[in-house]
């Protein structure tokens, strides 16, 4: 009876929606880490990459695995429709910086760059840590505005509808930029 409980708890962590603690007008926190694009490391500072405009940044539980590549590829085809709309694009998981390297390539395509995030500190600060494999990142997705405040965020373990949602509340906020 015991292990029936126990694993219609860990069945039912598994399949309930996750919930992002940062929502819409929270202020998004700063980092700076090690990144890779096109398997070349470069330091990526969301500070900086917020003065170029939106940026959609991604957290996703590790590099090679069904749903993270899934998930890659719908970014990466993405891509000149976030650039359309003025934003960028950064993953971020807890995977070391040579995985890294070569899922920036293989997977992400060389269209947008991945973060490192081992110690998991970007991940803590946006409370997207996976509930119940806490060494993972949990699927959530925020769309940030150039003054840092949070626009948009999406949690689900299904990669299929982060692109979809985050591209459209990017049109929706430019479209209420030009009012």
């Amino acid at each position: 009876m015991k292990r029936l409980i126990a694993a219609l708890l860990i069945c039912g962590a598994m399949t309930a929606p996750a919930f992002a603690a940062l929502k819409a007008g929270d202020k998004a926190p700063s980092f700076t880490t090690q990144a890779s694009l096109g398997g070349q490391v470069f330091t990526y500072s969301l500070a900086d990459e917020l003065k170029k405009g939106p940026v959609v940044l991604y957290f996703y539980p590790a590099a090679f695995t069904k749903g993270c590549t899934i998930e890659a590829h719908l970014f990466a085809d993405a891509v000149d429709k976030y650039k359309a709309l003025g934003a960028t694009v950064i993953g971020v998981s807890a995977d070391n910086i040579d995985t890294l390297n070569k899922f920036s390539v293989s997977e992400c395509r060389s269209k947008f760059p991945v973060a490192a995030d081992q110690d998991q500190s970007i991940m803590k600060s946006y409370d997207s840590v996976l509930l119940y494999k806490t060494g993972y990142a949990d699927r959530v997705s925020y769309v940030i505005a150039p003054n840092g405040s949070i626009i948009y965020e999406y949690s689900s373990m299904d990669p299929d509808k982060h692109v979809s949602n985050t591209l459209q509340a990017l049109e929706q906020w430019v479209a209420k930029q030009k009012k």
